[in-house]
């Protein structure tokens, strides 16, 4: 057809193939905004395993995910292919869509649920689920208790790092993820964490 660009004449599973290369869900989100076949090769990808990062958080959508959106996503097939998931300040989800979805999230090493009202029961679900889990940030989740965190750590033998800030947990529980983990490196750097080992429970 004159006048239309060349890639509008590509079929749509090669345009799909082509965002097969694309492993972003924000980039995709922002492919499949430019013209309907777009949004229609975008939509080809539920099928496709080459995803690795998932980023819904509050900043980057202008209506709220709920629990039932967390489970289409789970449903998707790149889930176990996930490296990367951040759904911070998405205050409309809870345990049970968390839960659903990082289930099937085994490959997952960086997880932000900071800002959301998530409990110990996610906290169990990624200690079970997420074995390569690096980082993880848990900013002002004030739900989760010292028992979530000690499951957590003792769980994940890969984690690297946890951010903790405005959560409720006392100090006496980061000492003893220490204990079960002395190179974790625990956010804010602030807490008083600098104890001699002696110091150290016994777990």
């Amino acid at each position: 057809m004159e006048g239309e660009a060349e890639i509008d004449r590509l079929p749509l599973d090669l345009l799909a193939h082509i965002f097969v290369l694309i492993t972003s869900f924000t980039d995709l989100a922002q492919a499949s905004g430019v013209c309907r076949k777009w949004k229609q090769g975008v939509e080809a990808l539920r099928y496709a395993y080459s995803l690795k990062d998932l980023d819904i958080s509050r900043s980057r959508w202008g209506c709220q995910i709920t629990d039932i959106g967390l489970y289409r996503i789970s449903l998707a097939k790149c889930i176990s292919n996930l490296t990367s998931i951040s759904l911070w300040g998405i205050t409309g989800i809870t345990d049970k869509g968390v839960v659903q979805l990082i289930s099937r999230a085994n490959s997952l090493q960086y997880l932000n649920v900071g800002g959301t009202f998530i409990t110990d029961e996610s906290l169990y679900a990624i200690a079970n689920s997420c074995p390569h889990l690096k980082t993880i940030v848990l900013w002002s989740c004030r739900h989760v208790t010292e028992n979530g965190l000690l499951v957590l750590v003792n769980s994940c033998r890969k984690l690297e790092s946890i951010n903790v800030w405005g959560t409720r947990v006392p100090v006496e529980c980061f000492i003893a993820l220490l204990t079960i983990s002395p190179a974790l490196k625990i956010k804010p750097k602030a807490l008083p964490l600098n104890v001699d080992a002696s110091m150290l429970p016994v777990l």
